[in-house]
C-alpha cells in the first residue's frame, strides 16, 4: 500500500510540475505574442485611429507635394537632375548617412543595457534601419515596431524597451531644440532679410507678438493644461499624464545610466554626420555650390536645421515637408535681383526643388533597398533561433 501511495504521490507531483511548466510556457508565449502584436504596424486601435495614423500623414504629404509642384516645370527639374547633378556627391552623402544609423544603434544599446536588455549590435542595427524603412509606409510606427522587435527578440518587457525608445527620441527632440535656438541666435540675419522682403507678414507677426491678449491666451492655455494634468481624472487625461511621466522617467534614466560620456559623444557624432551629409550634397549641383560660395556654410546649416525640424511633421518618409523646408531655407539666401523677376524666381524655385528631391529620393531609395535586406536578415535570424530552441 505504501508503494502504491508513493507512486500516486509522485504522479500527482509530476502532474503539478507539468501544469506549472505549461503555465510558465503559456505566460512566456503570451508575453512574446504581446510584444509581437505591439510591433505590428496594424495591430490594435479602432478604425478611426488607423485612419488618423495613416490617413493624416499621407494627406499632408500629398497636399504639400501638390502645393510645391503645382507651378513647377517638371521637365526642367528633371533636366537639372539629369544634366547638372554630380551623383558622386549624392552617393557620398548617402554613404555618410549610414554612419548615423550605426551610431544610433550603439547609443540605444547603452540605454538598453541600463535596463538589463543586451541585444547584439547587429540586432540593434537591424532595428534602427528597419525603423526608417517602416516610417516610409507607416509614419511614426517604426519606433513602435523596433521596440516590439527588440522586446520579442530579447524576451524583454515591451513597456521597458518602449520607454527606452521614448527617451532616445526625447533626447533627439531636446537636441533639435538646442540647435534651433543656436540657429536663431547666430543666423538671424537671413530670417530678418526674408521678413523685411514681406512687410505685410512682418507687420502681422509683430502685431501678434506685441499684443497682451496673445500672451494672456498663452498663459491661460498653459495654466489650463497644468490644471488638467494635475487634477483631471478622465481616461484620456490619465493617458496623457502617464505619457508625460514616461517621457520624464525615460530622460531621467539617461542621466543616471552608466556610459553617459560615451552616450553624449555618440550624440555629437550623430548630429555632426547629419550635417555633413547635407553639406556634401550641396556640392552636387552648380546652383547649390554657388549658394555656398556667396553665403558660406550658413546656408547649409539653416537648410539642415529646417529639414531636420520638418521631419517631425507626420508624413510618409518626410515626403512633402522635407522639400518645403529645403526650398524655404534656400529662399532665405536668394539674391534680391533673382527674386525680383517672376521668371528668375521660378527658375530658382525649380533648381531648389531639384536639389531637395534628389537628396530625399536617394535617402528614400537607400532605406527601401536596405530595409528589404534587413527584413530578410531578421527573418533568417528568427528561423535560426527557432531551430536552436527546437534542439534544446
Amino acid at each position: 500500500m505504501s508503494e502504491v501511495s508513493n507512486r500516486n504521490n509522485d504522479a500527482a507531483a509530476s502532474r503539478k510540475n507539468d501544469a506549472a511548466e505549461s503555465h510558465t510556457n503559456d505566460a512566456a508565449a503570451s508575453h512574446k505574442n504581446n510584444a509581437a502584436a505591439k510591433s505590428s504596424p496594424l495591430g490594435g486601435g479602432s478604425l478611426w485611429g488607423k485612419l488618423l495614423k495613416f490617413g493624416v500623414p499621407l494627406a499632408i504629404s500629398v497636399a504639400l507635394c501638390v502645393m510645391l509642384f503645382r507651378n513647377v516645370d517638371m521637365a526642367e527639374m528633371m533636366r537639372i537632375i539629369r544634366e547638372d547633378c554630380d551623383f558622386r556627391y549624392i552617393g557620398l552623402s548617402v554613404l555618410i548617412g549610414i554612419i548615423p544609423i550605426i551610431v544610433r544603434a550603439q547609443r540605444w544599446g547603452i540605454q538598453l543595457r541600463a535596463i538589463d536588455v543586451n541585444p547584439p549590435f547587429r540586432i540593434l542595427f537591424y532595428s534602427i534601419f528597419g525603423t526608417y524603412a517602416f516610417n516610409i509606409v507607416f509614419p511614426r510606427l517604426g519606433e513602435v515596431w523596433r521596440s516590439g522587435y527588440i522586446a520579442y527578440r530579447q524576451d524583454a518587457p515591451f513597456s521597458e524597451v518602449f520607454g527606452s525608445m521614448v527617451a532616445d527620441r526625447m533626447a533627439d527632440t531636446i537636441t533639435v531644440a538646442l540647435l534651433t535656438l543656436v540657429t536663431c541666435i547666430f543666423a538671424s540675419g537671413p530670417f530678418v532679410k526674408f521678413v523685411a522682403a514681406y512687410p505685410q507678414a512682418y507687420n502681422a507677426i509683430s502685431s501678434l507678438l506685441s499684443s497682451p491678449w496673445f500672451w494672456a491666451a498663452c498663459a491661460a492655455l498653459c495654466l489650463g493644461f497644468w490644471a488638467l494634468m494635475k487634477y483631471g481624472k478622465s481616461g484620456p487625461i490619465r493617458k496623457v499624464r502617464n505619457f508625460v511621466k514616461g517621457l520624464w522617467d525615460g530622460f531621467a534614466a539617461i542621466v543616471k545610466m552608466k556610459g553617459k560620456g560615451r552616450w553624449l559623444l555618440l550624440t555629437a557624432i550623430l548630429w555632426t554626420c547629419y550635417f555633413t551629409q547635407m553639406w556634401v550634397a550641396f556640392y552636387a549641383f552648380p546652383f547649390t555650390r554657388g549658394l555656398i560660395a556667396e553665403n558660406g556654410i550658413m546656408v547649409v546649416f539653416i537648410c539642415y536645421m529646417l529639414s531636420t525640424i520638418s521631419m517631425g511633421i507626420p508624413s510618409n518618409g518626410g515626403i512633402g515637408p522635407y522639400q518645403t523646408a529645403v526650398l524655404f531655407g534656400m529662399q532665405l539666401f536668394a539674391p534680391a535681383a533673382v527674386m525680383a523677376s517672376a521668371s528668375s524666381a521660378e527658375a530658382f524655385r525649380t533648381a531648389s526643388l531639384a536639389f531637395g528631391n534628389t537628396l530625399l529620393g536617394a535617402q528614400t531609395l537607400t532605406f527601401i533597398i536596405g530595409g528589404i535586406i534587413v527584413f530578410i536578415l531578421i527573418a533568417a535570424d528568427r528561423r535560426h533561433n527557432a531551430r536552436n530552441r527546437s534542439h534544446i
